[in-house]
């Protein structure tokens, strides 16, 4: 794909003045009696104002508290069904925790509309049409098994599967049991590696840390390898640069990606040495919206270049998501190519300096 080094100011207004549009919109269906959901109706109706009146840009969402993430471990799912889609089936996928409840998110058909986006981003010469996918990563009651397969069959494909759990690999890690995380990860890798040598595939979703243990077995663009969609949290510069030129040997393309079940994914900067191999990504806005804060004043956007922590706002008519706090911290980035808003760049744990966290197989 070709991009131009910065977006116009035209361009940058424009895709405001449509996310405004599109906040509107998806305030004044959440907060409808015939259309929202109880959740937000009720919040409404205790608040003592009407979000529909006074909520006209991304700015007056400051109005909002922060999101909690408590709301979506302890309230039942009922709660954020829009009264647009009673009687519906959702689906209920799960994001984070080690230990205990973790969050859900309810959904319909976001998780699908997400990857097709992310799908028109991707280059024919990497990611065929027509050409087989391998996941290998978490399933279960994560929403990326059901993506990363529809992905895989909106391009023309069919995907395999290699199942893992990483709330297991966290606590293992957590408990000091390395032994038996590694034994886990080379019995996750080995099936990785039998698909590959039996069945023809282009495409490989993976962690980071996942990539570089199944380079330790086999030759990934040998093969059959060309386009590697990468998900995970941190990816250092060093990481990627070893990922790129050593892991892929600049034979495989390297598509990084920051996503969540609460926001979709966010498309990356094409990582270059240029770039010092530095990752920047792009919320896909209208739906997502994020922001790097201050994190001692939340309602402080930091200056372009500066560290914060990453604020999500998710925007759609299944799920409406005003200021989560996310737990992660990054570089404000400027405007660039066809993202004409601001970017995250080397996301990593929210201070994570001062405490590591355990991302086990990401």
């Amino acid at each position: 794909m070709s991009f131009a080094l910065s977006p116009s100011s035209d361009a940058v207004e424009a895709a405001r003045a449509r996310l405004d549009e599109h906040l509107r919109e998806t305030i004044a269906w959440h907060f409808s009696p015939e259309t929202g959901c109880p959740f937000w109706l009720n919040w409404a109706r205790e608040a003592g104002w009407d979000p529909r009146e006074e909520v006209r840009s991304v700015d007056d969402l400051i109005r909002f508290p922060h999101f909690q993430d408590e709301w979506l471990r302890d309230l039942p799912n009922e709660v954020w069904v829009p009264r647009a889609y009673a009687g519906r089936p959702y689906y209920v996928f799960e994001t984070g925790g080690t230990t205990g409840m973790p969050k859900q998110r309810i959904s319909w058909e976001d998780h699908l509309r997400d990857y097709e986006e992310f799908s028109e981003t991707l280059s024919e010469e990497a990611f065929p049409r027509g050409g087989n996918w391998l996941m290998l990563g978490p399933t279960g009651p994560r929403r990326l098994r059901l993506c990363i397969e529809h992905l895989a069959h909106y391009r023309g494909g069919v995907c395999y599967h290699v199942d893992l759990d990483p709330r297991w690999v966290k606590r293992l890690i957590a408990e000091g049991d390395f032994a038996t995380a590694n034994r886990y990860k080379e019995h996750v890798i080995a099936q990785a590696v039998e698909i590959l040598k039996h069945r023809r595939i282009h495409c490989l979703f993976t962690t980071p840390k996942l990539l570089e243990a199944l380079d330790e077995k086999l030759n990934v663009p040998d093969a059959g390898i060309t386009g590697v969609f990468c998900g995970g949290t941190q990816m250092t510069p060093q990481m990627v640069r070893f990922l790129v030129e050593e892991v892929l040997e600049e034979r495989a393309e390297f598509v990084p990606t920051y996503g969540n079940t609460l926001m979709g994914l966010a498309c990356s900067k094409p990582p270059s040495a240029a770039d010092g191999w530095s990752i920047t990504y792009y919320a896909p806005q209208p739906r997502a919206v994020l922001r790097v804060v201050d994190p001692e004043r939340t309602d402080r956007t930091v200056d372009y270049g500066e560290w914060g922590r990453v604020e999500l706002t998710t925007l759609t008519r299944e799920f409406f998501m005003p200021r989560f706090l996310e737990r992660d911290e990054a570089i404000r980035r400027e405007p660039w190519g066809r993202f004409a808003w601001d970017g995250v760049g080397e996301v990593r744990p929210f201070r994570a300096l001062e405490q590591p966290a355990i991302e086990g197989v990401y």
